[in-house]
Protein backbone atom coordinates (compact mmCIF):
# COMPACT_ATOMS: atom_id res chain seq x y z
CA UNK A 1 0.00 0.00 0.00
CA UNK A 2 1.39 3.39 -1.00
CA UNK A 3 0.31 6.59 0.71
CA UNK A 4 1.19 10.08 -0.54
CA UNK A 5 2.20 12.56 2.13
CA UNK A 6 3.91 15.84 2.84
CA UNK A 7 6.97 14.94 4.90
CA UNK A 8 9.21 17.18 6.98
CA UNK A 9 12.36 15.71 8.50
CA UNK A 10 14.50 18.25 10.31
CA UNK A 11 17.43 17.09 12.42
CA UNK A 12 20.93 18.53 12.85
CA UNK A 13 22.07 16.28 9.95
CA UNK A 14 18.92 15.81 7.82
CA UNK A 15 16.73 18.53 6.33
CA UNK A 16 13.95 17.50 3.96
CA UNK A 17 10.51 18.98 3.37
CA UNK A 18 8.43 18.04 0.36
CA UNK A 19 5.87 15.66 -1.08
CA UNK A 20 6.63 11.99 -0.83
CA UNK A 21 5.43 8.43 -0.60
CA UNK A 22 5.22 5.94 2.23
CA UNK A 23 4.97 2.36 0.98
CA UNK A 24 4.50 -0.62 3.27
CA UNK A 25 5.84 -3.94 2.05
CA UNK A 26 5.77 -7.27 3.90
CA UNK A 27 9.31 -6.96 5.23
CA UNK A 28 10.08 -3.24 5.07
CA UNK A 29 8.69 0.28 4.79
CA UNK A 30 9.93 2.63 2.08
CA UNK A 31 9.88 6.39 2.59
CA UNK A 32 10.64 8.54 -0.43
CA UNK A 33 10.71 12.34 -0.58
CA UNK A 34 10.56 14.10 -3.95
CA UNK A 35 11.52 17.64 -4.90
CA UNK A 36 10.51 18.91 -8.35
CA UNK A 37 9.74 15.30 -9.30
CA UNK A 38 13.21 14.02 -8.36
CA UNK A 39 13.84 11.69 -5.42
CA UNK A 40 15.90 13.55 -2.81
CA UNK A 41 15.60 10.96 -0.04
CA UNK A 42 14.78 7.28 -0.21
CA UNK A 43 14.82 5.13 2.93
CA UNK A 44 14.09 1.43 3.13
CA UNK A 45 13.42 0.67 6.80
CA UNK A 46 13.74 -3.03 7.67
CA UNK A 47 13.36 -4.83 11.01
CA UNK A 48 17.13 -4.77 11.60
CA UNK A 49 18.61 -2.15 9.24
CA UNK A 50 17.93 1.00 7.27
CA UNK A 51 19.12 1.60 3.71
CA UNK A 52 19.43 4.90 1.91
CA UNK A 53 20.19 5.56 -1.75
CA UNK A 54 23.15 7.74 -0.80
CA UNK A 55 24.97 5.19 1.35
CA UNK A 56 25.02 1.50 2.19
CA UNK A 57 22.69 -0.10 4.70
CA UNK A 58 23.41 0.43 8.37
CA UNK A 59 21.96 -0.90 11.60
CA UNK A 60 18.99 0.93 13.05
CA UNK A 61 21.02 1.83 16.14
CA UNK A 62 23.81 3.25 13.99
CA UNK A 63 21.35 5.32 11.92
CA UNK A 64 19.65 6.68 15.04
CA UNK A 65 23.03 7.54 16.61
CA UNK A 66 24.13 9.36 13.45
CA UNK A 67 20.92 11.15 12.42
CA UNK A 68 18.60 11.24 15.48
CA UNK A 69 19.92 10.38 18.95
CA UNK A 70 21.42 7.25 20.49
CA UNK A 71 18.54 7.05 23.00
CA UNK A 72 15.89 6.52 20.30
CA UNK A 73 14.34 3.06 20.12
CA UNK A 74 15.72 1.19 17.12
CA UNK A 75 12.20 0.74 15.64
CA UNK A 76 11.33 4.44 16.11
CA UNK A 77 11.38 5.52 12.44
CA UNK A 78 9.58 2.46 11.13
CA UNK A 79 6.86 2.74 13.77
CA UNK A 80 6.52 6.48 13.11
CA UNK A 81 6.03 6.04 9.35
CA UNK A 82 3.72 3.03 9.77
CA UNK A 83 1.23 4.89 11.98
CA UNK A 84 -2.23 5.11 10.46
CA UNK A 85 -2.89 8.67 11.67
CA UNK A 86 -3.48 11.31 9.01
CA UNK A 87 -1.13 13.76 10.70
CA UNK A 88 1.89 12.75 12.77
CA UNK A 89 4.16 15.19 14.58
CA UNK A 90 7.27 14.18 16.51
CA UNK A 91 8.96 17.11 18.23
CA UNK A 92 12.16 16.59 20.27
CA UNK A 93 13.44 20.00 21.36
CA UNK A 94 16.36 18.56 23.34
CA UNK A 95 17.87 16.92 20.23
CA UNK A 96 16.53 19.53 17.75
CA UNK A 97 14.45 16.97 15.87
CA UNK A 98 11.15 17.68 14.14
CA UNK A 99 9.39 15.10 11.99
CA UNK A 100 5.97 15.89 10.51
CA UNK A 101 3.98 13.60 8.27
CA UNK A 102 0.72 14.81 6.74
CA UNK A 103 -0.94 12.09 4.68
CA UNK A 104 -3.13 13.05 1.74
Amino acid sequence: MTQTATILIKTPKLKFYDKGFITKFDNYTKVEILSAGTSVLSLQIYEDRICQDTFECQSLESFNREFLDKDYDKQFLRELFEQEDKEIIHRDKKNKILIKIKKD
